[in-house]
């Protein structure tokens, strides 16, 4: 299906303020872009300040469940110029430029089945998506691990509490603490590898869980994975979606002679049916080169963790500096970040629109 990916002026219907730095903001969809407005649970939204020469846009989950008017969550980063805007300055009413909904981080609500979501500080996001929209299948089962630092930096504390009482059965809601005593000390502490290794065993009855879900900072994410590893969960049962929060990412992989020729590469994209061919330099990544002729490719983070810029190689080879946001699935079927892939043969052509 082919992807629309311009930004639209979306007015916003409320902002509720979840805690000191962070709000949910919800949208208003116009009928005629109701369809491509239509979201997944897990999915995200890219959002831009209107006006802002500079084009700094940030990447949101969309914390509403399946069917509901978009709502992303946002947790203020400090000195962040589009953050700090929508949780200080945002109100009812204004305009905020919003492009339509993208992300893989998302389940088969049909399908049932037994699901672990393991979540830290804004991560919580498209948890609560993810769960509200699973639960309402009678044959799903959600179990929730998440942290935070104290309880007033809850995010979606009554959204979760009144989840649970909705599905006392069904959900599963573990909170723990890093920097405030719970009456349980299994409880107190972060989300690491080691309290992993010891709560999960108690929790869960882990070889028989269909589907994990984690979001969070790099560290808790890469934890996570190396325990449910060694527990021997397949690969393809762990889904995995990055917040910087508390930690600088790592450095990106810079291979040497990266592309084929020493000056540049010939590079064709192809978005919303239009195919543009560029001169890229060496160095330079497909994205880099190509916005120069194509201004309308999605992007956001160009850090290689949100996934916005996900394209698909359909000619020649390139290489990833990093991923954070692919799963192996979507590798395999040739799925690459163009903000983190440079060109390794002298043409290369990429499709967002699969």
């Amino acid at each position: 299906m082919m992807a629309v990916r311009e930004f639209h002026p979306l007015r916003v219907a409320q902002v509720e303020r979840l805690c000191d730095d962070a709000v949910a903001v919800t949208f208003d969809v116009p009928a005629k872009l109701a369809a491509r407005y239509e979201f997944r649970p897990g999915q995200s939204l890219t959002v831009r300040r209107p006006g802002d020469e500079r084009d700094e846009r940030r990447s949101y989950s969309i914390c509403a469940p399946a069917g509901g008017r978009p709502r992303i969550g946002v947790r203020e980063v400090p000195g962040g110029l589009v953050s700090s805007w929508l949780v200080r300055e945002v109100q009812p009413g204004d305009a905020v430029e919003v492009a339509p909904p993208s992300g893989t981080f998302t389940p088969d609500i049909e399908a049932g089945g037994r699901h672990v979501m393991i979540a830290a500080g804004s991560g919580i996001t498209p948890v609560l998506s993810i769960a509200t929209s699973l639960l309402r299948n009678p044959e799903a089962q959600v179990a929730v691990l998440y942290g935070n630092r104290r309880a007033d930096t809850v995010m979606f504390a009554e959204e979760l509490a009144d989840l649970k009482d909705r599905h006392p059965s069904r959900l599963e809601l573990v909170h723990l603490l890093s920097r405030e005593a719970r009456e349980v000390d299994l409880l107190s502490g972060r989300l690491d590898a080691a309290k992993l290794r010891t709560l999960l065993p108690l929790l869960l009855d882990v070889p028989a869980v269909d589907h994990w879900w984690l979001c969070g900072p790099f560290g808790m994410v890469t934890d996570a994975i190396e325990v449910l590893g060694e527990a021997g969960v397949p690969p393809e049962r762990i889904h995995r979606e990055l917040f910087w929060v508390d930690e600088v990412p790592p450095e990106p992989v810079r291979e040497e002679a990266t592309t084929a020729g020493e000056d540049s590469c010939e590079v064709t994209v192809l978005l919303d049916g239009r195919s543009t061919t560029v001169t890229v330099a060496a160095g330079d990544t497909l994205l880099e080169g190509a916005q120069r002729s194509r201004p309308d490719l999605p992007f956001a983070c160009k850090g290689g963790v949100c996934g916005t810029c996900r394209a698909r190689v359909i000619e020649g080879d390139v290489t990833m500096r990093r991923n954070f946001a692919l799963e192996p699935a979507e590798l395999a079927a040739g799925f690459v970040l163009t903000c983190q892939s440079v060109a390794a043969t002298p043409k290369v052509t990429v499709t967002f629109d699969d």
